[in-house]
């Protein structure tokens, strides 16, 4: 028993302890850090940013778009600047949000931060990619389409870059759902079959989070993240329990 005590100390003191005010002092300068990254990167965007909307205006096919007021364009460029910025310094962001959560891990888990970074980073732009080639031009189709050819949309530049924006932001959010599952299911506190027993509950959150994170209210818009985040959450079970199967055969 001694010797078993022995054992164990060494891989207790791997954690790191912090007081509370030490805690909301590192979450303050990381928080810091990460908006000026975004801050960095979307200065830079806005340069580029009459490119971008070349690219972003994309799924609108024929549809134009127009500004009401003087300084609209404007705007809309500072806007396309902005989710740009998000997106380039995802990479740094998660990085100082696993390096914050990082002291309450032992060393074996810190090891793994820049794999949870990059994958994390991989399945953003994976989710927010699937948004903008294959969901945006469907849902622009169906939706421009439902009045016929009674009624003539008038899309102003910056109702469609809002939509575009927090859409893709949304996408890319929920597709980190995998990731999240695995390092909680690394860290032992989740287990496929919780994940399993308490699938009802989780469809109902699924719609919950997806009426929140979508720009708009139609439930069309909604199903269009809901649904992908259901699979996600199937493959998210597939993965903690490929986990817990290590864990569990791991001497």
């Amino acid at each position: 028993m001694a010797g078993e005590k022995e054992i164990d100390k060494p891989e207790e003191k791997k954690r790191v302890e912090m007081p509370f005010l030490e805690h909301i002092e590192e979450l303050r300068w990381r928080l810091i850090k990460s908006l000026l990254a975004i801050a960095i990167f979307t200065v830079t965007a806005f340069f580029f940013a009459e490119k971008l909307y070349k690219m972003v205006t994309w799924p609108l096919g024929d549809t134009k778009l127009y500004y009401t007021e003087i300084t609209g364009s404007f705007y809309a460029y500072l806007k396309i600047a902005f989710y740009t910025g998000i997106i380039g310094a995802l990479p740094f962001v998660l990085y100082q949000l696993w390096k914050f959560i990082a002291p309450g891990l032992y060393t074996k888990e810190r090891k793994i931060i820049i794999a949870l970074v990059f994958f994390s980073t991989i399945l953003f732009l994976i989710g927010a990619a699937f948004c903008f080639f294959i969901v945006l031009p469907f849902a622009i189709k169906f939706m421009l389409g439902y009045g016929g050819g009674e009624m003539t949309p008038i899309i102003t530049v910056s109702s469609y870059i809002s939509f575009t924006g927090m859409l893709m932001l949304a996408f890319g959010a929920s597709f980190e759902l995998p990731i999240i599952g695995f390092f909680f299911g690394k860290i032992g506190l989740i287990s496929a079959r919780m994940l399993s027993k308490v699938r009802p509950y989780a469809v109902v959150i699924i719609l919950f989070v997806a009426a929140i994170l979508t720009p708009t209210p139609d439930v069309f818009t909604q199903l269009l993240l809901a649904i992908p985040l259901y699979f996600l959450y199937e493959l998210t079970i597939i993965i903690v329990k490929l986990t817990g199967r290590k864990m569990e055969n791991r001497p």
